[in-house]
């Protein structure tokens, strides 16, 4: 049975209910839960001080057993601030001796993506504590998605997607839009050419998204993937200011810019039904009619 192992290297969770019910649900399910003693940690709008945040990621290099999965209570922010001071090597050495099945989303993207430029170390950009397994009700489409992601070493997710046809093989890469842009001309950004990129992000209003989404053109990012997928963008409704300018006609404007297929619709982000993607994994992805196809292979699974 995995052991699930908490961190919280970002914001403070404000939503305590929210995540000691996912412990609950966790422990209910017959799995163990350690380090719960971060749930309350504070300081500030951080979940504890920047020496217990960075002590959440590099002990990880030491974490006793095998099949632990390391969950990121939630997100906020704060990740950014340990950039500099994480044992990279380390978590590195890790992986490659007893691999550990790291989730989470959201400012957790900043490390996930750090991991996977400095040492190509593959993560899961999933469902989180308190957000989702703390949820009133866990959704049962996240809830198998996950377990699919993190036992099958090679799993695929199907959607009801709009965009041109497609058909391309690639390493999957991505997360958090604003903490992938963020990362923009620092070592953490991952130099991935010909990669399928995910995107998912939330209360970032369209033109906010716009603007990001050029910046990654305008730096040659967008250019040199094989093709950019669309998740969640959670909280972007347009207002009358817009005059119709929303989030698809932003997209509809991005493919003007691009000859890479933009393909959309997929259950991925900051809602309470997502996929759980593994970052840095094997991608082919197909796009005919209006469905969307992934087949993801090469990451790290649960041992039976």
């Amino acid at each position: 049975m995995p052991q699930f192992h908490l961190i919280a290297p970002s914001g403070y969770c404000l939503n305590q209910e929210a995540a000691f019910r996912g412990v609950e649900r966790l422990l209910a399910g017959g799995h163990q839960v350690t380090n719960q003693s971060i749930i309350p940690r504070r300081q500030q709008r951080f979940a504890g001080t920047e020496s217990e945040r960075l002590a959440d990621i590099n002990t990880l290099t030491t974490l006793p057993g095998e099949n632990n999965i390391v969950l990121a209570v939630r997100g906020g922010y704060g990740a950014s601030r340990l950039l500099e001071q994480i044992d990279w090597a380390g978590l590195a050495a890790r992986q490659r001796h007893q691999p550990l099945l790291i989730c989470g989303h959201s400012d957790f993207s900043a490390i996930q993506l750090g991991l996977l430029a400095l040492h190509n170390v593959i993560t899961f950009s999933g469902p989180m504590l308190a957000g989702n397994f703390g949820a009133p009700q866990m959704d049962p489409f996240t809830e198998a998605h996950f377990w699919k992601a993190l036992q099958q070493p090679t799993f695929s997710v199907e959607w009801q997607g709009n965009g041109p046809q497609c058909h391309c093989e690639g390493q999957l890469w991505g997360g958090n839009l604003a903490m992938l842009v963020s990362l923009i001309g620092t070592p953490w950004l991952p130099a991935i050419e010909n990669g399928i990129l995910v995107l998912e992000d939330i209360n970032e209003h369209p033109f906010r998204v716009e603007r990001m989404l050029l910046q990654l053109y305008h730096a040659g990012i967008l250019s040199r993937q094989r093709a950019i997928v669309l998740g969640s963008f959670s909280n972007a409704a347009p207002n009358d200011y817009d005059a119709g300018y929303t989030l698809a006609t932003m997209v509809d404007y991005l493919r003007t810019r691009l000859t890479v297929p933009v393909i959309t619709g997929l259950a991925f982000g900051h809602e309470q039904q997502t996929v759980t993607l593994p970052l840095g994994a094997q991608a082919r992805l197909t796009h005919e009619g209006s469905t969307s196809h992934l087949i993801l292979s090469g990451h790290p699974t649960l041992k039976a």
